[in-house]
């Protein structure tokens, strides 16, 4: 689902139609890069449809990337405490972080070849677990990042706020498969971090 394409209405609609989970690419709380990545969408716009979704009934999940090579390590910490905080809020249910990666075709691998920003064209890297980007932010630090949006599900405000939103033991079965996929994608990182050094 794209920001900015439903009102409140439609997304009620979409209740009652049973739809449950929304994808949103959230991708960066930037206004810069979210301009360069033609999102055609405003920072503010994002809070607003995850508010609207869920009070709508639906469930948001968020994708989030780190390490554009224009960004500095104070750009994405603003992304960190943007999607940590819709997760923590309830305004987002789940989400997936991962490091951006700029695949053969698109604009930003043209970019990036242009501009000499390529560290590998080994496209077993191209994994999304490590950077294959020149950047200002170090390896380490962009892996911590994508580490630091999965913690938020130890954060206690998060925690209880799972706990009262379970209806039944669907629920209840649904976030045991997401602890185990949450604790997988630390030790991914993690994993990948160490093998660099």
């Amino acid at each position: 689902m794209r920001f900015g394409a439903l009102t409140f209405d439609e997304f009620k609609l979409m209740k009652k139609a049973n739809f449950r989970l929304l994808l949103f690419g959230l991708e960066s709380a930037n206004q810069n890069t979210l301009d360069r990545i033609n999102k055609n969408l405003k920072v503010e716009q994002i809070i607003q449809d995850c508010k609207l979704a869920t009070q709508a009934g639906l469930f948001p999940h968020i994708t989030i990337m780190f390490g554009y090579p224009w960004e500095t390590y104070e750009d994405a910490l603003k992304t960190l405490k943007l999607g940590r905080w819709l997760l923590k809020k309830g305004y987002a249910y789940t989400m997936q972080a991962t490091v951006v990666i700029p695949y053969p075709g698109s604009p930003l691998f043209e970019e990036c070849r242009q501009r000499d920003l390529l560290k590998t064209l080994n496209w077993d890297d191209y994994d999304m677990k490590q950077p294959v980007m020149k950047s200002s932010i170090p390896d380490d630090k962009i892996a911590e990042l994508v580490r630091s949006m999965y913690k938020v599900s130890f954060d206690p405000e998060f925690i209880l706020r799972k706990l009262f939103s379970y209806k039944d033991a669907d629920d209840l079965r649904y976030f045991g498969r997401a602890a185990k996929k949450v604790f997988g994608h630390i030790f991914d990182f993690k994993r990948c971090n160490l093998s660099q050094k």
